[in-house]
Protein backbone atom coordinates (compact mmCIF):
# COMPACT_ATOMS: atom_id res chain seq x y z
CA UNK A 1 0.00 0.00 0.00
CA UNK A 2 1.52 3.84 -1.01
CA UNK A 3 2.03 5.65 2.08
CA UNK A 4 -0.01 8.62 1.88
CA UNK A 5 0.58 12.13 2.27
CA UNK A 6 -0.80 13.48 5.39
CA UNK A 7 -1.68 16.76 3.29
CA UNK A 8 -4.18 14.32 1.46
CA UNK A 9 -5.76 12.79 4.32
CA UNK A 10 -6.44 16.02 5.88
CA UNK A 11 -8.39 17.07 2.27
CA UNK A 12 -10.43 13.75 2.14
CA UNK A 13 -12.62 14.49 4.66
CA UNK A 14 -13.46 18.05 2.96
CA UNK A 15 -14.49 16.47 -0.28
CA UNK A 16 -16.24 13.55 1.33
CA UNK A 17 -18.33 16.65 3.35
CA UNK A 18 -18.64 17.68 0.15
CA UNK A 19 -20.44 15.39 -1.76
CA UNK A 20 -22.81 14.27 0.93
CA UNK A 21 -23.96 18.10 0.73
CA UNK A 22 -25.14 16.87 -2.95
CA UNK A 23 -28.10 15.47 -3.77
CA UNK A 24 -27.71 13.27 -6.41
CA UNK A 25 -25.97 10.38 -5.23
CA UNK A 26 -26.76 8.73 -8.84
CA UNK A 27 -25.06 11.15 -10.95
CA UNK A 28 -21.58 12.28 -11.70
CA UNK A 29 -18.99 14.51 -11.02
CA UNK A 30 -15.66 15.24 -12.13
CA UNK A 31 -12.39 16.29 -10.61
CA UNK A 32 -12.45 19.49 -11.72
CA UNK A 33 -15.75 20.26 -10.57
CA UNK A 34 -14.85 19.43 -7.24
CA UNK A 35 -11.94 21.03 -7.64
CA UNK A 36 -14.03 24.36 -8.61
CA UNK A 37 -16.76 24.01 -5.82
CA UNK A 38 -13.97 23.71 -3.08
CA UNK A 39 -11.59 26.39 -4.60
CA UNK A 40 -8.56 23.78 -5.17
CA UNK A 41 -6.54 22.64 -7.96
CA UNK A 42 -7.96 19.86 -9.84
CA UNK A 43 -4.21 17.89 -10.52
CA UNK A 44 -4.27 18.26 -6.62
CA UNK A 45 -7.95 16.33 -5.91
CA UNK A 46 -7.30 14.12 -8.93
CA UNK A 47 -3.87 12.84 -6.86
CA UNK A 48 -5.60 12.78 -3.56
CA UNK A 49 -8.58 10.70 -4.88
CA UNK A 50 -6.07 8.32 -6.76
CA UNK A 51 -5.22 6.97 -3.15
CA UNK A 52 -8.56 5.60 -2.67
CA UNK A 53 -10.45 2.37 -4.26
CA UNK A 54 -12.88 5.05 -6.41
CA UNK A 55 -13.03 4.11 -10.44
CA UNK A 56 -13.35 7.18 -12.25
CA UNK A 57 -14.90 7.10 -16.08
CA UNK A 58 -13.52 8.66 -18.56
CA UNK A 59 -15.06 11.87 -19.66
CA UNK A 60 -17.73 11.81 -16.85
CA UNK A 61 -15.75 11.33 -13.74
CA UNK A 62 -17.29 9.48 -10.67
CA UNK A 63 -20.38 8.44 -9.77
CA UNK A 64 -21.38 10.52 -6.34
CA UNK A 65 -22.31 7.56 -4.36
CA UNK A 66 -19.58 5.18 -5.39
CA UNK A 67 -17.27 7.89 -4.82
CA UNK A 68 -18.74 8.81 -1.28
CA UNK A 69 -18.34 4.92 -0.47
CA UNK A 70 -14.96 4.94 -1.60
CA UNK A 71 -13.27 7.50 0.62
CA UNK A 72 -15.55 6.52 3.68
CA UNK A 73 -14.18 2.86 3.04
CA UNK A 74 -10.38 4.71 2.79
CA UNK A 75 -11.24 6.39 6.01
CA UNK A 76 -12.18 3.15 8.10
CA UNK A 77 -15.43 5.37 8.20
CA UNK A 78 -17.15 1.78 8.06
CA UNK A 79 -15.04 0.25 10.74
CA UNK A 80 -16.42 1.72 14.04
CA UNK A 81 -13.67 2.51 16.71
CA UNK A 82 -14.12 3.73 20.03
CA UNK A 83 -12.10 6.66 21.59
CA UNK A 84 -11.87 8.21 24.91
CA UNK A 85 -10.97 11.57 26.04
CA UNK A 86 -8.57 12.82 29.17
CA UNK A 87 -10.09 16.11 30.44
CA UNK A 88 -13.48 16.74 30.75
CA UNK A 89 -13.31 20.40 31.30
CA UNK A 90 -14.99 22.99 28.79
CA UNK A 91 -13.14 21.80 25.59
CA UNK A 92 -13.36 17.89 26.81
CA UNK A 93 -17.40 18.38 27.36
CA UNK A 94 -17.49 20.16 23.96
CA UNK A 95 -16.14 17.06 22.12
CA UNK A 96 -17.81 14.52 24.39
CA UNK A 97 -21.45 16.53 23.14
CA UNK A 98 -20.05 16.84 19.44
CA UNK A 99 -21.79 14.10 17.29
CA UNK A 100 -20.10 14.64 14.22
CA UNK A 101 -17.43 11.75 15.31
CA UNK A 102 -20.15 9.04 14.47
CA UNK A 103 -19.82 10.08 10.58
CA UNK A 104 -16.06 9.10 10.83
CA UNK A 105 -16.96 5.84 12.44
CA UNK A 106 -15.80 6.95 16.01
CA UNK A 107 -17.49 6.71 18.94
CA UNK A 108 -16.26 8.95 21.80
CA UNK A 109 -17.16 6.30 25.04
CA UNK A 110 -16.04 7.85 27.96
CA UNK A 111 -13.96 10.78 29.58
CA UNK A 112 -11.53 10.78 32.34
CA UNK A 113 -10.50 13.28 34.66
CA UNK A 114 -9.01 13.99 38.20
CA UNK A 115 -11.59 16.83 39.18
CA UNK A 116 -14.08 15.12 41.84
CA UNK A 117 -16.83 17.48 40.69
CA UNK A 118 -16.61 16.02 37.63
CA UNK A 119 -15.80 12.26 38.13
CA UNK A 120 -18.76 9.91 37.76
CA UNK A 121 -21.23 12.05 36.04
CA UNK A 122 -22.39 12.45 32.52
CA UNK A 123 -21.59 14.91 30.11
CA UNK A 124 -24.14 14.57 26.86
CA UNK A 125 -24.76 10.90 28.30
CA UNK A 126 -21.17 10.08 28.04
CA UNK A 127 -19.92 8.94 31.92
CA UNK A 128 -16.85 10.45 33.45
CA UNK A 129 -14.43 8.37 34.92
CA UNK A 130 -11.58 8.90 37.29
CA UNK A 131 -7.90 9.01 35.47
CA UNK A 132 -6.89 6.37 37.64
CA UNK A 133 -9.77 3.67 36.63
CA UNK A 134 -8.65 4.88 32.91
CA UNK A 135 -6.66 1.34 32.42
CA UNK A 136 -9.36 -1.19 33.34
CA UNK A 137 -12.18 0.85 30.89
CA UNK A 138 -10.14 1.38 28.00
CA UNK A 139 -9.33 -2.41 28.27
CA UNK A 140 -13.42 -3.83 29.00
CA UNK A 141 -14.09 -1.38 26.02
CA UNK A 142 -11.70 -2.06 23.42
CA UNK A 143 -10.47 1.40 22.79
CA UNK A 144 -8.45 2.66 20.49
CA UNK A 145 -7.93 6.46 20.10
CA UNK A 146 -7.65 9.04 22.64
CA UNK A 147 -8.05 12.72 23.08
CA UNK A 148 -6.16 15.01 25.11
CA UNK A 149 -7.81 17.82 26.39
CA UNK A 150 -5.57 18.82 30.17
CA UNK A 151 -3.46 21.72 30.84
CA UNK A 152 0.00 21.93 29.20
CA UNK A 153 1.49 20.76 32.49
CA UNK A 154 -0.17 17.70 33.01
CA UNK A 155 -0.59 16.72 28.92
CA UNK A 156 3.02 14.54 28.82
CA UNK A 157 1.93 12.40 32.10
CA UNK A 158 -1.50 12.15 30.62
CA UNK A 159 0.36 10.94 27.55
CA UNK A 160 2.36 7.99 29.34
CA UNK A 161 -0.66 6.95 31.33
CA UNK A 162 -2.85 6.59 27.50
CA UNK A 163 0.38 4.54 26.39
CA UNK A 164 0.92 2.52 29.25
CA UNK A 165 -3.02 1.63 28.15
CA UNK A 166 -1.94 0.35 25.34
CA UNK A 167 -3.59 3.09 22.61
CA UNK A 168 -1.17 3.80 19.89
CA UNK A 169 -2.94 7.11 18.11
CA UNK A 170 -3.68 10.32 20.24
CA UNK A 171 -5.48 13.76 19.23
CA UNK A 172 -3.47 16.14 21.16
CA UNK A 173 -5.05 19.43 22.31
CA UNK A 174 -2.60 20.85 24.78
CA UNK A 175 0.01 23.41 23.49
CA UNK A 176 3.18 20.76 24.05
CA UNK A 177 4.81 18.41 21.82
CA UNK A 178 4.61 14.82 23.64
CA UNK A 179 6.97 12.12 24.14
CA UNK A 180 5.80 9.05 23.00
CA UNK A 181 7.64 5.61 21.87
CA UNK A 182 7.76 5.65 17.48
CA UNK A 183 5.58 3.09 17.28
CA UNK A 184 2.61 5.75 18.54
CA UNK A 185 0.89 8.09 16.50
CA UNK A 186 -0.09 11.68 18.13
CA UNK A 187 -1.86 14.52 16.04
CA UNK A 188 -1.50 17.88 17.55
CA UNK A 189 -4.13 20.51 17.37
CA UNK A 190 -2.93 24.03 19.04
CA UNK A 191 -5.82 26.33 18.39
CA UNK A 192 -3.87 29.52 19.58
CA UNK A 193 -1.10 29.00 17.16
CA UNK A 194 -3.50 28.59 13.97
CA UNK A 195 -5.43 31.25 14.76
CA UNK A 196 -2.15 33.61 15.40
CA UNK A 197 -0.70 32.02 11.79
CA UNK A 198 -4.47 33.31 9.91
CA UNK A 199 -3.70 36.49 11.69
CA UNK A 200 -0.32 36.88 9.98
CA UNK A 201 -1.97 36.07 7.06
CA UNK A 202 -3.95 39.39 7.32
CA UNK A 203 -3.71 42.31 5.13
Amino acid sequence: MREVPVTSLQRLPVYLNYLKSLDDYDSFISSGAIARALGMGEVLVRKDLAYTPAQGRTRVGYRVGELVAAIEDFLGCNNRRSAVIFGAGELGSALLSYGGFSNYGIDIVAAFDNDPSKINKCVSGKPVFDNREAYAHIVKRKVTLAVICVPAAAAQSVADDIVACGIKAILNFAPVLLKVPRDVIVRNIDVAANLAILSSQLD
